[in-house]
């Protein structure tokens, strides 16, 4: 954004002038009022005072914007910084500066002692453009002021989850049985390490079908894969097997050929994006691990503050009651012939609630506080659970954090609390869905 505003602040600054020689014999009498009517000294020194001043501004926003950086990323998690990075306010005030400052010094090279004419037009859309960047100026203070709460963090953080969660759970693709997976599989090895980004189940599914085959998932996303190891497998599917044997007549190329493989593990790969960070998109785990990161920072000895550690816990008990609420994800994907084309990677809900529990639990096991949330944590998420495999891992999250209360040094009032709360999981647990009911 900044990029195109100084290309679109040049080249509006070497035609407006153009314009402005041409036109301002004709300017109404009341328009010519409100315009600037100074002389070439005058305008000179607007258009040298606009761009000096622009251009210090514009250190300030960057100089702000890196301290914003700086305290995020050592109070709460580094892995926030992409939040900032990508800010819209941030790339838009920006754009407004540095616009400004290459306007006003573009049109200021039309302004020269020997000319009689002054671009009153120009001089005065650049005066007009800096009271623009004051207002944008405050507007980006108070936003930068918002932006550095905690609160606004993990708000933040909760509506990008709560996105990729709804994406998750909206996937209306063509569903069938899974096929038995037979011996000799063959494998696909990544051709770069990193961490799956997201996954092209839809040209996964078309390449299956060109190749005959079917293809199981082996690295979901925002696992981390290294070159060389399997992030998929493939094997023939029964019609492209008969074919081979001579039952029928195969509608793709031989099986056994090496381009016909090589084209399709190099289709499999491409459909896996891996970069050199976990991203939202896709990646439901990814909010969780950001909350649990500012959830633990908040319990260190050097911030020691257990009250944002408990709003984090709330924010993880919401996301993680949205996950249960989520589907029984397909066993395979089907073509349009209704034939299993793609075995996807189940999201693992033991593996999200060891994430979202085990480090707050480890490092939180001594404060009162933050134990009750857990405990509210798990009767939260149970209410929300309706599959009985789910309500048995929150179960034996709930023994482990009855475990950790035995273990740590807590008073009997604060014991018969914590009994009291681990009941209370306990019944919800035994009773799924009352929440939606």
């Amino acid at each position: 954004m900044p990029v195109a505003a100084i290309i679109a602040a040049v080249v509006l600054g070497i035609l407006l002038p153009i314009i402005d020689s041409a036109v301002d014999e004709q300017l109404a009498g009341w328009l010519g009022a409100v315009l600037f009517s100074g002389g070439v000294d005058a305008a000179r020194a607007v258009l040298t005072t606009i761009a000096g001043s622009l251009i210090t501004a514009t250190s300030l926003t960057f100089s702000l914007t890196v301290i914003a950086l700086q305290l995020a990323s050592s109070q709460a998690s580094p892995r926030l910084l992409r939040t900032f990075s990508s800010d819209r306010m941030v790339h838009a005030t920006l754009a407004i500066f540095l616009g400004t400052f290459a306007y006003a010094l573009t049109v200021l090279r039309t302004v020269s002692d020997t000319g009689s004419m002054v671009p009153r037009i120009a001089v005065t859309l650049a005066f007009l453009l800096t009271l623009t960047s004051v207002v944008m100026l405050v507007v980006f203070l108070a936003h930068l002021a918002s932006s550095l709460r905690v609160e606004t963090m993990m708000r933040d953080v909760h509506r990008d989850t709560g996105r990729t969660i709804a994406l998750v759970g909206s996937d209306d693709r063509a569903t069938a049985p899974a096929p038995e997976r037979p011996d000799g599989a063959s494998a696909v090895l990544a051709r770069r390490s990193g961490f799956v980004t997201g996954i092209d189940r839809d040209a996964l599914i078309a390449a299956a079908r060109e190749h005959r085959a079917v293809v199981r998932e082996l690295r979901q996303v925002g696992a981390s894969v290294i070159e060389g190891t399997p992030v998929a497998e493939w094997w023939p599917d029964g019609a492209r097997t008969d074919a081979a044997a001579g039952a029928g007549p195969g509608t793709g190329p031989e099986p056994g050929t090496r381009a016909d493989r090589s084209a399709l593990e190099g289709a499999i790969v491409e459909a896996y994006r891996v970069g050199y960070e976990r991203t939202s998109p896709q990646d439901i785990g990814f909010g969780l691990r950001q909350l649990v990161d500012i959830a633990t920072k908040a319990l260190s000895p050097g911030v020691n503050d257990p009250t944002t550690a408990v709003h984090a816990l709330s924010h993880i008990s919401a996301v993680l009651a949205d996950i249960a609420d989520l589907p029984e994800p397909p066993s395979a994907y089907a073509d349009e012939d209704g034939t299993a084309r793609v075995v996807p990677v189940r999201h693992d809900f033991a593996e999200l609630v060891e994430v979202g529990m085990q480090q707050v639990r480890r490092y939180g096991a001594d404060d009162p506080v933050v134990v009750a949330r857990l405990f509210e944590l798990v009767e939260d998420v149970g209410r929300r659970a309706a599959r009985p495999e789910l309500r048995r891992v929150l179960d034996g999250q709930l023994d482990r954090l009855v475990a950790s209360v035995a273990a740590a040094d807590f008073d009997p009032h604060e014991r018969a609390e914590f009994a009291r709360l681990a009941d209370r999981a306990r019944a919800a647990l035994a009773q799924p869905g009352s929440m939606s009911a």
